[in-house]
């Protein structure tokens, strides 16, 4: 059993390890958008090349973080996060020294495979070391500082871009790895996935990423066995990115693209889709259980979750070239502008979620995406010479209130929806599905709206196409509460409780750990 107590100094230094791990990979996710105006610039780079900047790396993290996690268990859940912060780290010190948009966009798709092996490992760590009384505040801790670095992302992203230059955004990345590799090689226990012994009090130190990845048809203790066996589902994973990323490169080549090739990509995408779904199927440990979708609620949830993670990742992808391009803003003003979200996530997601507890979810995930959606239509009025306190602050305050109303209750929803042993599994689904909804976002908007791949170097052309932008992202919000108020209902008293109470990512919902205390009561 872990026995690592978080006030002691191990404690605190395994805390301070995965803090680094995962703040590096939320970073990434974050000021790179404010980045997109300035890279397009210096490497002559068209929209597709930008597009691509940010989906190359939202490709791979959202085709491989299921299977991250477990690789962690099987090899030991230290040597693969360290693994996936020097991988990281490397791949970004590529990013900052690419001398094209080409390299530019593998070192991206490099780093998206490095963000998949340490983002579930950091928590699957904590998981593993502390004992099972400070195990949930230590998770709380993680959450919680993982959400600062969140918010600290753009504007520290637009700091940079406008002082050292853009490439600092990537480079900054390999000394948080120096600091991280040697003191997760100092302090923090290693750890397998070998299934531990449930106390008298019930806990148990197995993390979900574990069970989560191996639970197909017969719960942890099976996923654990599979596991011992090396059976990974790699051809699944690999599947799943490849149909994402033909799909993705369908819809962000449909504007200029061959015809024949573009026809091809899409139809190759769509069966490499079918063909993931019959491995899957068939797979005695599958990447994704398909018989968790049995559960009707855990099924809707996650098609609320593609819709409002899909407005996000096309609203955060243009909004921040938007305020550079058109309103004519420094990269820090438009980083910052854009903060308030973020901050009122980390202040307000705890108390949105206990209140969740009390009324039940179907509101706060009905009335979460309507504001959202208002905040992106009152964006229609951030134009040219736009005010930030009459224009640009209102629409992302009633965003952020938005966000904060529906991301606890989605998360605890997920969670509530399956049996707590596929807890793991469920979170990391969720997860992923929010990265894959804003992989295709930001690949179909400017399509959809009919942006040129020369739109951003253009205030008139882009403003157009965003104000269009805005109203379908709105749409699909609306579309999320529609599905949210007809589906979703109060889960079961003993459902599972979240344990990342506060969270700061704007992009995905947070990964959850296995833990059998603390249920919603």
């Amino acid at each position: 059993m872990p026995d690592v107590r978080l006030a002691s100094t191990q404690g605190r230094w395994i805390l301070l390890t995965t803090v680094l791990g995962s703040s590096m990979a939320l970073l990434d996710s974050t000021v790179v958008n404010v980045a997109l105006p300035r890279i397009g610039r210096d490497l002559d780079a068209d929209l597709a090349a930008l597009q691509w900047t940010v989906n190359a790396y939202l490709l791979t993290l959202a085709g491989l973080i299921l299977l991250g996690g477990s690789l962690g268990d099987h090899y030991g859940r230290r040597k693969v996060f360290v693994i996936g912060v020097v991988w990281f780290a490397v791949a970004s010190l590529l990013c900052g020294i690419a001398p094209n948009a080409g390299v530019l966009v593998a070192a991206r798709a490099l780093q998206g495979v490095g963000g998949a092996l340490l983002t579930p490992g950091s928590l699957a760590l904590i998981q593993a070391s502390f004992h099972p009384e400070d195990r949930g505040r230590a998770v709380g801790l993680w959450s919680g500082f993982g959400g600062m670095g969140a918010a600290v992302g753009p504007f520290l992203g637009g700091w940079l871009v406008d002082g050292p230059g853009w490439r600092w955004v990537f480079l900054l990345n390999v000394p948080l790895a120096v600091v991280c590799v040697p003191v997760a090689l100092r302090h923090v226990p290693e750890s397998d996935g070998r299934p531990v012994r449930r106390s008298a009090t019930g806990s148990a130190a197995e993390s979900v990423t574990g069970s989560a990845a191996g639970s197909a048809t017969g719960g942890a203790s099976k996923g654990a066995a599979g596991r011992a066996r090396g059976r990974f589902d790699v051809l699944g994973a690999c599947l799943g990115a490849l149909a994402l990323a033909l799909v993705t490169y369908a819809l962000i080549e449909a504007r200029s693209g061959p015809v024949g090739v573009v026809t091809g990509a899409a139809v190759a995408g769509l069966l490499a889709g079918v063909a993931f779904v019959a491995v899957e199927r068939r797979h005695p440990d599958p990447m994704l259980p398909l018989d968790i979708f049995a559960s009707r609620q855990f099924t809707a949830v996650n098609l609320v979750t593609l819709c409002v993670y899909a407005a996000f990742g096309g609203f955060f992808f243009l909004s921040a070239v938007q305020l550079q391009v058109v309103v004519g803003w420094s990269a820090l003003g438009a980083g910052t502008a854009l903060l308030p979200t973020t901050v009122l996530m980390l202040l307000l997601s705890a108390r949105s979620g206990e209140l969740a507890e009390h009324i039940g979810p179907r509101i706060p995930l009905t009335a979460g995406p309507l504001l959202c959606a208002a905040g992106m239509l009152l964006m229609l009025r951030v134009g040219p010479g736009a005010s930030y306190t009459t224009d640009v602050l209102p629409a992302v305050l009633v965003l952020g209130c938005g966000m904060v109303a529906l991301v606890a209750p989605l998360t605890a929803t997920v969670l509530a929806s399956v049996d707590v042993a596929r807890a793991g599994v469920a979170s990391g689904v969720n997860n992923a599905a929010a990265r894959a909804a804003g992989l295709v976002a930001v690949a179909a908007l400017p399509l959809l709206t009919g942006m040129s791949s020369e739109a951003y170097r253009s205030a008139t052309a882009f403003d157009e196409a965003f104000q269009r932008a805005m109203v379908l992202c709105a749409g699909v919000l609306v579309v999320g509460a529609v599905v949210a108020f007809t589906t979703v209902r109060r889960p079961a008293p003993d459902c599972r409780r979240p344990e990342c109470r506060t969270h700061g990512s704007v992009l995905a919902p947070p990964l959850e750990g296995e833990r059998t205390k603390g249920r919603l009561s």
